[in-house]
């Protein structure tokens, strides 16, 4: 395939808005251009692209990091909710043509792009969705085998983060599930058009292959979720509401914390808790 970078406009970082090239960032859409073109191929060049031939970017904005994904031997498709950026990038990306997408990624049925096909995941997340983008990479799994990009600092270290910390969380149990998580480096404010008032962070996920969850798909997302949000109680006491029997609430695992069981530790809890829980409610 022959590598193509087309040309690239960036946009001033005092004005904007100061030609016809350049896209303005609208806040309500928690957009924030990067304009450092070290670290946009530094981003394109997390993805490994072994075992798919498909990559699906979100919010290109005006391409920074587009233009080297389409340096790869991939086919690049894009998903973008502003329509002032579909205009720049249908005037700049001709080898776009027919692969820009003016959808919102939350919404739409991807499988009509990709079919059943795999495909990678790649962007500049907004911040203000980055978790939503997440939790449907996590439904869509089974057609996506690696997944990258920049998130606020604090959020892709929360991902990323093991049992026994306090950003450990919800998140970082449900993606660790089924991804091995990696962060991989710290970006500044400062390369950002306008900057963010946070650092960010670049993560890279990684499906597991040939892994079996061994248990109640729905039922353990739900043990998860319902076991956090009372994160500083033991879960004999967070888990209350699944109204579970004494005999196995005396358990030793329900004497601790969420933050201090893996994701593996959830899903023997889970097996555990299968049996008695009402399939209605799950």
């Amino acid at each position: 395939m022959k590598k193509y970078r087309p040309s690239f406009n960036k946009p001033s970082s005092n004005h904007p808005n100061n030609d016809d090239q350049s896209v303005r960032a609208k806040k309500h859409l928690g957009q924030h251009f990067l304009t450092d073109e070290n670290i946009a191929a530094k981003i394109a060049d997390t993805l490994s692209y072994e075992g798919y031939d498909k990559v699906l970017e979100i919010g290109p904005g005006m391409g920074v990091l587009t233009k080297y994904l389409l340096e790869k031997n991939s086919e690049v498709h894009v998903i973008e909710i502003d329509t002032e950026s579909v205009e720049y990038l249908e005037s700049h990306y001709l080898h776009l043509s027919g692969r820009i997408h003016e959808k919102d990624f939350l919404k739409h049925d991807l499988g009509e792009i990709f079919k059943q096909e795999q495909f990678a995941v790649i962007g500049n997340f907004p911040y203000n969705i980055s978790t939503q983008i997440v939790f449907k990479v996590l439904q869509m799994r089974d057609q996506i085998p690696e997944f990258s990009g920049m998130f606020q600092k604090e959020v892709a270290k929360r991902i990323c983060e093991k049992e026994g910390n306090k950003t450990y969380g919800i998140l970082s149990v449900l993606t660790q599930a089924f991804f091995e998580a990696e962060y991989l480096f710290t970006v500044p404010p400062s390369v950002f058009n306008p900057p963010p008032k946070v650092d960010s962070g670049v993560l890279r996920l990684r499906r597991k292959e040939n892994f079996s969850l061994d248990c109640d798909e729905k039922l353990f997302f739900r043990i998860v979720k319902t076991s956090f949000n009372q994160r500083r109680k033991t879960l004999r006491n967070s888990l209350k509401t699944l109204n579970l029997p004494d005999n196995l609430r005396e358990d030793a695992i329900f004497g601790l914390r969420p933050e201090q069981l893996g994701f593996q530790q959830f899903i023997e809890l889970t097996q555990k808790i299968e049996p008695y829980a009402v399939s209605s409610n799950r």
